[in-house]
């Protein structure tokens, strides 16, 4: 059952953490909480009155709203058009009064210090701003309980401050925050209260300053926590050729990027969004190409540019956004996880679907792939068991060198320690891997960590950085000597 017994008390005012792994129950609890389902069992009251009937969308909405990870604007439209959506004002004839929408979104808009013009086109929104425009959509109908779900997922470490200020802002002015994170650190430095799911049910509920970090972890699996990052042999071959060598890469987002990763090393690109990581790493895999620089893949040049010819030279890449890069929501387990591979399912074009499924079931064994089979498409799999397919497709064509880009995100802590974990068997059976993260536990397995700065690499560390360190660095200040060693 997707809930058994579980309950949930917030407090007005409060910014309230709803933890646990995937499958825990925590996005039932939301479309329970939102109206989108109602319990078989139990009761749900807000403000100590019965919730309204799940038809009344308009009470539901002056109750309550949800900022999911995925965006709900409508990018084709404006700012104004999306926070008054059907309720815009009307002129003669019942034509649309655009210059009262406008004024209205305006003041809307600097009620709640959202720094938006009405008349932006919403797809022209980055990932923060669509997260303000949303909240103060919701604001306009009444609300004042805001769920967040995964709401740092796509943002920077700037970003995610300014988030936090506006959080507290809007909880000086009454609002109450359910707060959905995978990354635990978050929930100290925000939220007042942490309730933890497992199972479907109801674990703990604390107060954060209550709670240790390895009591929470603890809770959400059930065991005593795995610290990640932990001591490692490093597997690198120096005699071996090189993963990966790019040498004077240089584009729009980057400048005289020059590094190797060795065979059996395991290497990461940080820093904040805009650094320049995600671009470098996007063009060793063909996604992008440099204005001049090379890359070379296991001893070849790919031609720029051309994921194929990536692939082809020995790489596997695990992108940014699973949800539009890494996956085909409507497609199958075994048809996502060897895509990268239709010269191993059959000749002349032709697909057996006997192999297929073979390299599938293979894949789900080793990534412990949580689905009934390899049917099953990918779209009806919990985020951490999509990105596992992501990376068995990554995998599949056993690479020389392995490309991730925030590999971790949005995933459950039980997910993150094991994808990791995979990670570290890779780079031990002499695959180079590249990890452009801005997450510290992903960079925590790192032989070596290259922090870039506004498109340039700033600084070199090896293993057993400090995290303020390496945090100083990737904001643009320098890193203590001692990590250098």
């Amino acid at each position: 059952m997707a809930l058994d017994g579980a309950w949930i008390t917030i407090r007005p005012g409060e910014t309230h953490a709803l933890v646990g792994r995937n499958g825990a129950g925590k996005s039932t609890l939301v479309n329970v909480i939102t109206g989108l389902l109602g319990p078989d069992e139990g009761t749900l009251t807000f403000d100590g009155k019965p919730a309204p009937r799940l038809t009344d969308r308009d009470a539901w909405r002056q109750r309550v709203a949800c900022v999911y990870q995925k965006s709900t604007i409508i990018p084709t439209l404006t700012v104004g058009e999306n926070l008054f959506l059907n309720r815009c004002d009307h002129g003669r004839g019942r034509l649309i009064d655009w210059r009262g929408t406008r004024r209205r979104a305006e003041d809307l808009l600097s009620a709640w210090s959202v720094e938006v013009a009405p008349g932006t086109l919403a797809g022209d929104l980055s990932v923060e701003q669509r997260q303000f425009v949303e909240i103060a959509r919701a604001l306009s109908f009444g609300a004042r309980f805001i769920i967040l779900d995964e709401p740092t997922a796509q943002l920077d470490g700037t970003a995610i401050n300014r988030l936090f200020d506006r959080i507290r802002d809007l909880q000086a002015q009454g609002v109450t925050f359910l707060f959905i994170s995978h990354h635990l650190q978050e929930i100290y430095e925000i939220c007042d209260m942490v309730t933890v799911f497992r199972d479907a049910r109801h674990i703990v509920t604390s107060p954060v300053a209550e709670l240790s970090r390895t009591e929470l972890v603890a809770a959400m699996t059930g065991e005593t926590a795995v610290v990640l990052g932990g001591e490692r042999v490093s597997s690198l071959d120096a005699d071996a050729t090189a993963a990966l060598s790019v040498q004077d890469l240089s584009g729009s987002a980057y400048a005289d990027i020059t590094f190797q990763v060795g065979a059996g090393e395991i290497v990461g690109l940080a820093g904040a969004a805009g650094s320049g990581r995600t671009e470098v790493a996007e063009t060793v895999v063909g996604l992008r190409a440099a204005d001049s620089g090379k890359v070379e893949i296991a001893g070849s040049r790919p031609r720029p540019g051309s994921v194929p010819a990536a692939l082809a030279a020995g790489a596997g890449f695990v992108p940014q956004d699973r949800h539009h890069q890494g996956y085909v929501p409507a497609m199958s387990i075994a048809d996502n996880s060897t895509l990268s591979v239709p010269a191993r399912l059959g000749r002349g074009g032709f697909i057996s679907n006997r192999r297929r499924n073979l390299l599938a079931e293979t894949s789900i064994e080793k990534l412990e792939i949580k689905t009934p089979g390899p049917e099953l498409p990918v779209s009806a799999l919990s985020g951490g068991n999509q990105q596992k397919v992501v990376m068995a497709r990554a995998l599949a064509d056993e690479p020389r060198l392995l490309v991730l880009i925030n590999p971790t995100a949005g995933v459950d802590v039980r997910s993150k320690e094991f994808l990791l974990g995979k990670v570290e068997e890779t780079a031990e059976t002499g695959t180079g891997v590249l990890i452009a993260s801005d997450e510290l536990d992903d960079l925590r397995l790192c032989d070596r960590v290259l922090v870039m700065f506004q498109g340039r690499v700033t600084t070199e560390t090896r293993r057993g950085w400090h995290d303020h360190d390496l945090v100083a660095a990737m904001e643009g200040m320098t890193l203590n000597a001692e990590n250098h060693d």
